[in-house]
């Protein structure tokens, strides 16, 4: 009897472990329908860029990239360096990568914005608490059959060399190519090839998205709420709060969602805030 009652106990705990997957794989096919977006499907450029506060703000933008770049590697993306101008003590002034794979952009979408950053400064010989700030954009790469025109007259090119001591996934040859489109102010570079003519295309390709990223924004009004958010990494204007002391959280302003292991959550563990942004994002039906 006792066998047998192993057993039961065996099989229930099996039977209850199938439920749960099979009920997460639901959960997880339920978002994936909500990723209906023109550019959802799209691979997806991320960029970031660090505030004021030299070393201490190039060190969160770096910290916040290495949070995106393990998010990619759990999901099996693909990341391809394009554009990284490394700190001068240590960090990132700024970086950009392509991030491919399936709905590599839907999943991203609502991650632009300000992130701030709360902790015991490792720069700090006093041990002070600071408070750091980042901003991120993304936005899908276009595709072939979609056609945004950039006029020669709204656009200034620029060539120079890549910057940045530590900057081991670029080239430092001449070659780098920065666009500004005039119209917008909007700015694109890429550093990653060596060939001069390459750049220029790739950052072509980036100025396309952004383009076409701020059309689909108007097309939902959201273009004006967008750019205010973009206009100062500072206080005031973050999406997400980090901090690692006096206690450890990560809390979402926009949409209340807080985690209690900020380590896990810089370690790539984001779909959490992905998840809540994309489910309560949706339009309420009519």
């Amino acid at each position: 009897m006792n066998e047998l009652a192993e057993q039961d106990s065996a099989l229930q705990s099996d039977v209850n472990g199938a439920l749960l997957a099979l009920q997460k794989k639901v959960a997880r096919y339920r978002l994936e329908s909500l990723l209906d977006g023109e550019a959802d499907k799209n691979d997806c450029y991320l960029s970031v860029q660090a505030g004021s506060g030299g070393t201490e703000a190039q060190d969160w933008a770096q910290m916040l990239l290495r949070m995106y770049l393990r998010w990619a590697e759990q999901h099996n993306y693909t990341v391809q360096w394009l554009e990284e101008n490394a700190g001068q003590e240590a960090g990132i002034k700024s970086a950009t990568v392509q991030i491919q794979g399936m709905n590599a952009y839907g999943w991203l979408k609502h991650e632009s914005g300000i992130h701030r950053l709360v902790r015991i400064s490792p720069f700090d010989a006093n041990k002070r608490r600071h408070t750091s700030f980042a901003s991120i954009k993304s936005y899908p790469v276009v595709d072939e059959d979609i056609d945004v025109e950039i006029l020669d007259k709204d656009v200034r090119v620029d060539t120079y060399r890549a910057s940045g001591a530590g900057g081991q996934h670029v080239n430092k040859t001449d070659s780098a190519v920065r666009i500004t489109h005039l119209p917008t102010n909007i700015v694109v570079q890429c550093q990653n090839n060596r060939s001069q003519h390459r750049n220029r295309a790739e950052a072509y390709r980036m100025l396309q998205a952004r383009l076409y990223e701020l059309a689909l924004a108007e097309k939902q009004q959201d273009a004006s709420k967008q750019r205010a958010e973009q206009d100062a990494i500072g206080w005031g204007h973050q999406i997400r709060s980090y901090v690692l002391h006096p206690y450890q959280m990560v809390k979402d302003v926009r949409f209340a969602t807080e985690v209690g292991n900020a380590q896990g959550v810089l370690d790539g563990n984001i779909d959490i805030f992905l998840e809540n942004a994309l489910s309560q994002s949706q339009p309420e039906s009519e």
